[in-house]
C-alpha cells in the first residue's frame, strides 16, 4: 500500500529557469502537496496500526480502536478520491490513460472557446460595457490626473517619449516618398479656376484691400528714400553727358518730388485711380484664370514647371531632415519650448475639462457610445484574442501554467477530503454501533 501512495507525478520540475513569481508558486505548490500527502500517510499508518490491534490473537481490543479505524479508513478513501480528482484535471493519475482524465491538456481548445464565450456573454455585452464605462467616469479621472501639479514632470517626460516614438516610426524614405506623391498629386488637378474663384471672392469682399494698402505704404517709403537713386539715374542716363550739374539737380529734385507726392496720394486715397485700376486688374485676372484658355494654360505651365523641378522635392526633404534634427534636439531638453508648450497645453486642457462638469458629462457620453459601439461590433474579434491565444499554447505547458496558478488552492480539496472523510467514517461507524448494539 505504501509503495504506491500517490505523490502527483510530473509536477513542475522546480524553480530553475522560471521567473521569480513562478518559482515561488512552485515552492508553495510543493509544500501544499507534501502536507496533503502527509495527511494521507498519517491516515494510512493509523489504519494499519488499528488493524494490527484488532487482529492480535487472544487480546481484547478497546472500543475506541474501532472508531479510530473507521475514521482513518474513510479518511484514506476521501484523500485518495480527491487526489484522483485534482490530478485528473492536469494529467493521467499514475500515468495510466484512464478515461476522462488529463482534462485540461485534452480539452485545452474547448476550455479556451468556453472561456471566450463566458466572457462575451457575461462581460462584453453592450449594456454591461456601457454601464461600466459610465461608472468609471474616465474624463473626470483622467483630467484630474493630468491637472495635478504633482504629475507635471511625468507629463513632460511622457510627451517627449510620445513625440520621439512618432518621429522614430516615421522613416525618412517614407517621408520623401510621401512628399513626391504629394507633389505629383498636387500637380494633377487644374489650379487656375479655383485660384481664380478665390481671388474673385477676395476682391469682391475687399479682403485684398489691406494687402494693397501695405503695397502702397511700402511704395511710398521707398519713394522717400529714393533721392540718391534718382540723382544717379539722372546723371548717368538722362540727357547729354555735357549738361550742367545744376540742371541734373533740378531735374532730380522734380522727379523725386513728383514721385513722393504721387505715392503719398495713392497711399492716402483708397479711391485713387491707380488703386481702382489695381482692383480692376485683379478682377480681370481672376476672370481670366477661370475663363481664358490661354491664361489657364500659362498658369498651369508655371505650376507644372515649379512642382516638377527636382529642387522643390529636394528642398522639402531637406526641410524634413532639418526639422527632425531640431525636434530631436528639443526633445532632449526638458525645458525646451516644444516639450513645455505641449505639456502645458495638455495640462490646460485637463484643467478646463476638470472645471467644466457639462463637458465631462458630454465626454462621458462619447466614451460610453464608443464603448457600446465596440462591444456591439467587435466583441467577437476581441474575444478571439483569448481563444486564439489558448489554441496556440502547448497542451502540457497550458496544464503546467494553470496548475501553478490554482494548484496550491486545489490541494485544500485533498486536505478537506481527508478530514471530511475521516469525520464521515467516524459518524457512520458511530451510527452503526448505536443502531446494532
Amino acid at each position: 500500500m505504501t509503495s504506491t501512495l500517490p505523490t502527483t507525478p510530473s509536477a513542475p520540475s522546480g524553480p530553475a529557469g522560471l521567473s521569480e513569481p513562478d518559482a515561488e508558486r512552485v515552492r508553495s505548490l510543493r509544500k501544499m502537496k507534501m502536507l496533503a500527502t502527509s495527511m494521507l500517510l498519517v491516515a494510512a499508518v493509523i489504519y494499519l496500526f488499528t488493524r494490527w490491534l484488532e487482529h492480535r490473537d487472544g487480546v481484547n481490543v478497546a472500543a475506541w480502536v474501532g472508531y479510530v479505524r473507521a475514521a482513518s479508513e474513510a479518511g484514506m478513501v476521501g484523500a485518495l478520491a480527491d487526489w484522483f480528482a485534482v490530478t485528473a484535471l492536469f494529467r493521467h493519475p499514475l500515468g495510466l490513460p484512464i478515461p476522462h482524465t488529463a482534462l485540461i491538456p485534452r480539452k485545452k481548445d474547448e476550455i479556451g472557446d468556453q472561456l471566450g464565450d463566458f466572457i462575451q456573454e457575461n462581460f462584453m455585452t453592450p449594456d454591461v460595457i456601457e454601464e461600466r464605462v459610465v461608472s468609471l467616469d474616465l474624463p473626470r479621472r483622467v483630467s484630474g490626473w493630468f491637472a495635478d501639479p504633482v504629475n507635471k514632470d511625468q507629463i513632460n517626460e511622457e510627451v517627449s517619449r510620445g513625440i520621439r516614438l512618432v518621429s522614430e516610426m516615421i522613416q525618412d524614405e517614407d517621408v520623401e516618398r510621401f512628399i513626391q506623391a504629394l507633389l505629383k498629386w498636387a500637380a494633377e488637378p487644374l489650379w487656375a479656376p479655383p485660384v481664380g474663384r478665390i481671388l474673385e471672392q477676395l476682391v469682391d469682399e475687399d479682403r485684398l484691400e489691406p494687402v494693397l494698402q501695405v503695397v502702397c505704404d511700402r511704395a511710398h517709403d521707398w519713394a522717400l528714400s529714393s533721392q540718391p537713386l534718382i540723382d544717379r539715374i539722372v546723371d548717368q542716363d538722362i540727357g547729354p553727358s555735357w549738361k550742367p550739374q545744376f540742371v541734373n539737380n533740378l531735374l532730380g529734385d522734380r522727379i523725386y518730388r513728383e514721385l513722393t507726392e504721387f505715392t503719398y496720394k495713392v497711399r492716402s486715397d483708397p479711391n485713387h485711380d491707380l488703386r481702382v485700376a489695381m482692383h480692376d486688374f485683379l478682377r480681370k485676372f481672376a476672370d481670366d484664370l477661370q475663363n481664358d484658355p490661354a491664361m489657364i494654360d500659362k498658369f498651369e505651365g508655371i505650376k507644372n514647371d515649379l512642382l516638377g523641378r527636382e529642387e522643390v522635392g529636394d528642398a522639402a526633404s531637406t526641410a524634413w531632415q532639418a526639422g527632425k534634427a531640431v525636434i530631436q534636439q528639443m526633445l532632449d531638453d526638458p525645458k525646451s519650448t516644444l516639450r513645455t508648450s505641449v505639456s502645458d497645453s495638455v495640462v490646460q486642457l485637463a484643467e478646463r475639462i476638470q472645471e467644466d462638469v457639462p463637458l465631462q458629462d458630454k465626454m462621458n457620453s462619447w466614451v460610453a457610445r464608443a464603448a457600446r459601439h465596440v462591444a456591439e461590433n467587435y466583441a467577437s474579434e476581441i474575444i478571439s484574442v483569448i481563444t486564439e491565444t489558448v489554441r496556440g499554447w502547448d497542451a502540457e505547458e497550458t496544464s503546467r501554467k494553470i496548475e501553478l496558478q490554482v494548484g496550491r488552492d486545489l490541494q485544500f480539496i485533498r486536505i478537506n477530503g481527508t478530514v471530511v472523510g475521516s469525520l464521515a467514517g467516524l459518524a457512520i461507524y458511530t451510527f452503526s454501533v448505536l443502531l446494532f448494539h
